[in-house]
């Protein structure tokens, strides 16, 4: 499970583990990480857990968040990656990022096709699909140089889009696959409708577009 170690001046000061998919950071009390220190505004950043994947977004603060020593706006956190916060370090620890959690299908640089990369493990290895979220799935792509690929839908998450213009992520869950948007300007849409930080519903025959491109959503 991803955490974060928060410190200062080199000492540890707490560690906290991700949970939900909306962790708050600020100086606030009500926030899920409370640092108390002037230079850290009230309500400062956020970190969205979208499947295995972990963003930190600042939330317009005062003095901004660095991560690595740059300020960004948002961006996906590796393992090993370290926010900074005023004089506050908080460590970014995801030991589960390179089992199995690999995106499954990103776009090529300037192409409208898709490239299947392939994952180090399927979801069995990762987390046993459970009853009810259908025996098999995959999207197929509609549009573009890649039209007809069928991508199988086997991890517990596969991200999908074209990194800085739209990113979806699309989670196996007990009830069936949903998908949310993780990053990127363009929200993609779902039968013709945008979709949001909520993740939405997926049902047989759903037409995802992203980036431009078509996709549908094939359970068998």
């Amino acid at each position: 499970m991803p955490k974060m170690i928060v410190s200062i001046d080199g000492v540890v000061v707490k560690e906290v583990q991700l949970t939900k998919d909306r962790t708050s950071l600020g100086r606030r009390p009500y926030n899920d990480i409370v640092i108390d220190n002037l230079a850290v505004s009230g309500e400062h950043a956020v970190l969205l857990m979208a499947g295995n994947d972990v963003f930190v977004e600042d939330l317009n603060s005062t003095n901004g968040t660095y991560l690595n020593g740059k300020t960004v706006k948002k961006h996906l956190l590796a393992n090993g990656d370290t926010i900074e916060i005023g004089k506050y370090k908080i460590k970014y620890v995801n030991e589960a990022a390179n089992a199995g959690f690999e995106k499954t299908m990103m776009f090529k640089a300037g192409s409208a096709g898709m490239a299947a990369v392939a994952g180090a493990a399927s979801a069995a290895a990762a987390a046993p699909a459970t009853a009810g979220a259908g025996a098999s799935a995959a999207i197929k792509v509609m549009s573009g140089a890649a039209a007809g690929r069928e991508v199988a839908l086997v991890k517990v998450v596969t991200t999908i889009g074209k990194p800085g213009v739209a990113v979806a992520a699309i989670t196996r869950r007990p009830h069936g696959f949903v998908v949310a948007h993780v990053e990127g300007g363009s929200k993609p849409t779902l039968n013709g409708a945008p979709i949001g930080a909520e993740p939405v519903q997926l049902k047989n025959g759903d037409v995802l577009e992203l980036a431009g491109t078509q996709m549908q959503f094939v359970q068998h």
